[in-house]
């Protein structure tokens, strides 16, 4: 489990980018899309995790917004810089008493990278979810790490410019006060 001190300055990042409970945005739920195209997988998810849930930045083939953090596999992922992979759920020592593997949902596979940071926090994930036991050859398991890294580009974009226009309407503040 990550300690104490680290989570702490982890859930302060996710604040830092006050993206939580956004609308859904039509860039994120494009890369979704294209996920499970592309995986041929019939969900896939960008996830942030936060402190008590799993918010779903955006989701295909999946009707919930959120889960709880406890059961979630998302939680897991972020502990490791690695991809997180799950090939056969129902015989992988680390889900077999996950409810999502073990109710009626029948999660088989899962495989995760985490949204990291510029300075290393892992705000969540980019996954992709079976109901059956499914493989990744090294191509896919990059193509993962590459849809992860385009959501925390854009993640990391939409900040800058909330910063820059920020800056700007306190400087015509400012500037404004002077006349």
């Amino acid at each position: 489990m990550m300690e104490t001190r680290t989570e702490a300055a982890r859930l302060n990042a996710l604040q830092r980018y006050d993206i939580l409970d956004t609308p859904a945005d039509g860039t994120f739920d494009r890369l979704t899309l294209l996920a499970s195209k592309v995986f041929n997988m019939p969900i896939a998810i960008i996830s942030l995790v936060d402190t008590d849930r799993i918010w779903f930045m955006s989701h295909q083939g999946l009707d919930v917004q959120q889960i709880d953090r406890s059961p979630g596999l998302c939680a897991s992922a972020i502990l490791s810089d690695d991809i997180y992979i799950v090939e056969d759920a129902r015989h992988d020592p680390r889900t077999l008493a996950n409810p999502l593997v073990a109710s009626e949902f029948g999660l088989g596979f899962y495989a995760a990278a985490p949204l990291t940071t510029h300075d290393g926090h892992n705000l969540g994930t980019f996954c992709v979810i079976d109901k059956k036991q499914r493989y990744l050859n090294q191509d896919q398991l990059v193509i993962l790490q590459d849809m992860a890294a385009i959501v925390m580009d854009e993640i990391e974009i939409r900040l800058a410019a909330r910063t820059a226009i920020a800056e700007s309407t306190r400087r015509i503040a400012e500037l404004e006060a002077q006349l």
